[in-house]
C-alpha cells in the first residue's frame, strides 16, 4: 500500500518514458483525462484493483490514427513500473494508450465538439462528471493547432448567466424539501426525516461546490470533493451533524447551519442581491428553513439573458435525474434536458 503512485504521475512519466519516443515526430496531444479516478486524483492503492495502470489519450489526425496506433501498441514494453501495459479497462483487456481523433473523442464523450462553440443546451445536457473528466487530469504534451487544451479551455466553467441558472437551479431543489425533515420528524417518522435529510445534505454539498467553480463528482467522490473545497471544514461538520442526528430537531439545526454557510459564500461571491442569510420560520409551522427560493429568485433577477432568464427552474441533466443509465449516454442526456427545458438541438 506504501509504495502506491497516483495515476496521474504514473501516467506522466508513461508518456515521457516510453509513449513519446514510440509517437515520434507525429503531431499529437498527449493527455490524461476521461473516466477514471486518477482523473481526478481521488485515486489510492485500492483503485489499482481494476481499471488502473500506466495509461494516455493520444490525439492525432483523423488520417493519422490506425498508423499511429499500430506503431505504439507494438513498441510497448509488456510492464513499465513493474505493472502491465495491457490491463482490464471497463471489462475490456487494451493497451494503456487510446489513439484518437480529438474531435470524434470530444464529441463521444459530451455529444458535441466545444471547438466549434459551445450552445445553451451543451451546457445544460453535459453531466458535471464528464464536464470534470474533460477540463481535469493533465495535458502532458498538446501539439496539435487548436488541440486539446483549446477545448478544455472553453469548458472550464460556464458562463456567467449559465452558472446563475445552474445555482438557482440548486436552491429551487432545496426549497422544495427543506421543511420536510420537520415535518416527518412531528409525525414520529424519524427514519423519513433522516432519508429527507441526508437528501438535502447532499444538495448543499453540489451547491457549496458549484459556488466554488467545481463540477460536482458522482456520488463516490462527492463527499471527498467537498473536503478539499478551502474552507469547508466548518460546512462539513455541519452536514455531518445532520446525517448523524437523532431527531429531527437536531437535523434541522444542524442543516439551517450548513444552509447559513451556503448563502454567505453567494453573498460574498456577488452573483446576486445580498439576502438575509439567516434561517426562519416555514409560514404558520414549527419548521426552520433558509428559504431557498429566495436565493433562487435573487439569481434568476441577475442574469440578463433573456432566453436563460426564461427557462423553467429545472436545471442541468444532473438537476433533472441522477440515473446512471442516462447521464453515461450523451445523446440520452441530450434528449431528456432538452424535452425537459423546452430547448430544441
Amino acid at each position: 500500500m506504501c509504495d502506491f503512485v497516483p495515476g496521474i504521475e504514473l501516467s506522466r512519466a508513461f508518456y515521457g518514458e516510453v509513449v513519446a519516443p514510440l509517437v515520434g515526430r507525429a503531431p499529437h496531444s498527449a493527455a490524461l483525462i476521461g473516466p477514471g479516478s486518477e482523473v481526478l486524483a481521488f485515486d489510492t492503492a485500492r483503485s489499482a484493483d481494476h481499471d488502473w495502470g500506466p495509461r494516455v489519450l493520444l490525439f492525432v489526425a483523423a488520417g493519422e490514427v490506425e498508423e499511429v496506433r499500430s506503431r505504439v501498441v507494438a513498441g510497448l514494453p509488456e510492464r513499465f513500473r513493474g505493472l502491465p501495459t495491457v490491463f482490464g479497462y471497463h471489462g475490456v483487456l487494451r493497451p494503456g494508450v487510446e489513439v484518437a481523433e480529438l474531435g470524434e473523442w470530444l464529441t463521444g464523450r459530451l455529444g458535441f465538439d466545444p471547438r466549434g462553440g459551445v450552445s445553451l443546451l451543451d451546457w445544460l445536457s453535459v453531466p458535471w462528471q464528464s464536464l470534470a473528466e474533460v477540463t481535469r487530469g493533465e495535458v502532458f504534451h498538446d501539439g496539435l493547432p487548436d488541440g486539446l487544451e483549446a477545448a478544455r479551455s472553453v469548458l472550464r466553467w460556464y458562463p456567467a448567466d449559465v452558472w446563475r441558472y445552474v445555482l438557482a437551479c440548486q436552491w429551487r431543489r432545496i426549497a422544495q424539501e427543506e421543511p420536510f425533515p420537520g415535518r416527518c420528524g412531528e409525525v414520529g417518522d424519524e427514519l423519513g426525516s433522516a432519508v429527507v435529510g441526508a437528501r438535502l445534505a447532499r444538495e448543499v454539498m453540489r451547491l457549496a461546490l458549484l459556488l466554488r467553480r467545481r463540477y460536482p463528482p458522482y456520488a463516490k467522490w462527492l463527499g471527498s470533493a467537498l473536503a478539499r473545497l478551502p474552507g469547508s471544514a466548518e460546512l462539513g461538520e455541519s452536514l455531518g451533524g445532520a446525517l448523524a442526528a437523532r431527531t429531527w430537531r437536531e437535523r434541522e439545526a444542524a442543516l439551517a447551519a450548513a444552509y447559513g454557510r451556503v448563502a454567505s459564500t453567494q453573498n460574498r461571491l456577488g452573483l446576486a442581491a445580498t439576502l438575509d442569510e439567516r434561517v426562519r420560520g416555514f409560514h404558520d409551522r414549527p419548521f426552520r428553513v433558509i428559504g431557498g427560493d429566495r436565493f433562487a429568485q435573487a439569481l434568476l433577477e441577475a442574469v440578463s439573458d433573456p432566453v436563460i432568464r426564461g427557462l423553467p427552474l429545472v436545471g442541468c441533466v444532473d438537476q433533472v435525474s441522477d440515473s446512471v443509465d442516462l447521464l453515461l449516454s450523451p445523446a440520452r442526456a441530450r434528449a431528456v434536458a432538452g424535452a425537459a427545458l423546452g430547448l430544441v438541438a
